[in-house]
């Protein structure tokens, strides 16, 4: 069994020399090092923080904005074993096969993959989330209660499933749930306390030479430094910190490595949250419970209804993915009341028991290169220059949602199931509701032309050939559904390719 390691105890100006550095201790970080444990490699896993929070560490994070209102730099990630899986609700769905395809009337659109790439992850990553069995879109067979008629259309039901820790009706921390798996890992050293302030490469640019390390001493600023000396490295910190480290690392490539083509920290992208954004009636009175909440089947698993459009409907109408939920039962006011009165008249059905509820969604957002993370001229505690988010939504954005939910409308009267209000027509009505899903992505997008993507198919840096990527900051583009299962499934895949070219 190996130790946790504290990097505050080591001594100073130590160097390791492990086959494999991966920074980060998220999801994917934790991911890849037990994904490869009991192989041959010596591995090294680098994580900035503790085990717990610490607001020392976490104040590393802080940065400036730009633009649109959106969540505090330090606020929407954590900075210790676990990273963001700390805080995250659960949420599991994977990507559509239309999001992984170059979208004509989406620039910028297209993975250098198919959803056929992951498909042999997906059971892995879905265990390693502990969501139970494998349903998702099966969530219409499996379960028994009705669900609400949609007349033929752009729009199904679609289906969540939410990680379930052991014991416990919380989702998996990352961290905690798998610290003892990285102990008995006989090749994977965790270690804690661990920043990297720089990733230095060779004269010629081509490959990672070192990483140095230093420790936070108690009062925020730079302790021990120390070197890690790898054959490989992977960069698994997340979308913003992916990008700052790839930016300040500026001392052979100028520009920042994997910057040649001026698209680190560009892209940068969420998913917009925003509530109410409509009232729909539903004629004959209350929904199963899968629409409002999560519930839990026979065998285990936990499952929660959505709405969502098919790939046909996406590029009949060229609109974006979005996932549409119901969030909580309202009261109607005098016009709406009338107004159900009237449709049910028209539609000759029986809406004397008629419940109207509030939805919400979570938005693709279409790419965008100045919606980007830059260096400012301010530094944290070690050095590291601190990172400026420009945040940008387009008003195309909301038009092509607002499109999605006309269709649903329309379904719903078709069936004869119920109506539709939609709630914001402006700009502002829906900023002044927007929410974010704290889903960070795009950063180091990918593609097999380093013209258009900082990584390659594999996750490789263009040019540094002994450099990788993992986690949702390669995401070319976002689809709907929530990145934790699908960035784990991808890094499972990098594993095996690690495999490959390391042994």
């Amino acid at each position: 069994m190996t130790a946790l390691i504290d990097a505050r105890s080591l001594p100073a100006a130590t160097v390791l020399e492990p086959d494999l550095a991966i920074i980060g201790g998220g999801p994917a970080g934790i991911c890849l090092a037990l994904a490869l444990a009991n192989t041959k490699m010596k591995i090294v896993l680098l994580e900035s923080g503790g085990m717990n929070f610490d607001p020392k560490t976490q104040k590393m994070y802080s940065g400036d904005e730009a633009g649109e209102r959106y969540t505090a730099l330090d606020a929407g990630r954590l900075r210790f074993m676990g990273g963001s899986s700390n805080h995250w609700g659960g949420w599991c769905r994977p990507l559509d096969e239309a999001d992984f395809a170059m979208r004509d009337w989406v620039p910028h659109s297209g993975w250098p993959i198919t959803r056929k790439a992951l498909e042999p992850y997906f059971q892995k990553a879905q265990a390693l989330c502990e969501a139970g069995p494998w349903i998702y879109d099966k969530g219409n067979e499996a379960l028994q209660s009705p669900l609400l008629p949609l007349g033929k259309g752009g729009l199904y039901t679609s289906w969540f499933q939410f990680s379930k820790t052991r014991d416990s009706v919380l989702p998996t921390y990352f961290g905690h749930r798998y610290e003892q798996d990285l102990k008995t890992a006989r090749n994977v050293t965790p270690y804690v306390h661990a920043n990297v302030t720089a990733i230095r490469l060779n004269a010629g640019g081509k490959t990672v030479e070192r990483l140095e390390m230093a420790t936070l001493d108690p009062n925020g600023g730079a302790g021990k430094h120390f070197t890690v000396k790898p054959r490989m490295v992977v960069l698994a910190t997340g979308a913003m910190e992916n990008a700052r480290l790839l930016l300040a690392s500026n001392d052979v490539m100028t520009t920042g490595i994997g910057n040649q083509n001026d698209l680190v920290g560009r892209f940068f992208a969420d998913h917009p949250t925003p509530r109410d954004v409509a009232t729909m009636v539903v004629f004959g009175g209350s929904l199963a419970a899968c629409y409002g909440s999560a519930v839990t089947l026979a065998n285990g698993a936990i499952m929660r209804a959505a709405f969502s459009p098919t790939a046909s409907f996406l590029k009949a109408r060229n609109v974006a993915g979005s996932l549409t939920t119901v969030d909580n039962a309202i009261e109607l006011d005098e016009l709406g009341k009338a107004a159900v009165i009237t449709t049910a008249l028209a539609l000759g059905v029986d809406a004397s028991g008629a419940k109207a509820y509030s939805l919400g969604c979570g938005m693709e957002l279409a790419p965008d290169p100045d919606r980007r993370l830059m260096l400012t001229g301010e530094k944290d505690g070690l050095g590291l220059p601190r990172l400026k988010l420009d945040m940008r939504i387009a008003d195309s954005d909301f038009a092509l949602y607002r499109r999605t939910l006309a269709e649903l409308g329309r379904q719903l009267l078709a069936s004869k199931a119920g109506l539709l209000r939609l709630n914001y027509s402006h700009r502002e009505q829906w900023l002044k509701a927007m929410d974010w899903g704290n889903h960070h992505l795009g950063t180091t997008r990918m593609s097999d032309d380093p013209r258009h993507g900082v990584v390659d198919a594999d996750g490789m840096v263009h040019g540094v050939g002994n450099l990788y990527v993992a986690g949702s900051s390669v995401f070319p583009t976002y689809g709907s559904s929530n990145p934790t299962l699908n960035l784990i499934a991808l890094t499972l895949r990098l594993g095996d390719h690690l495999k490959k070219v390391m042994t």
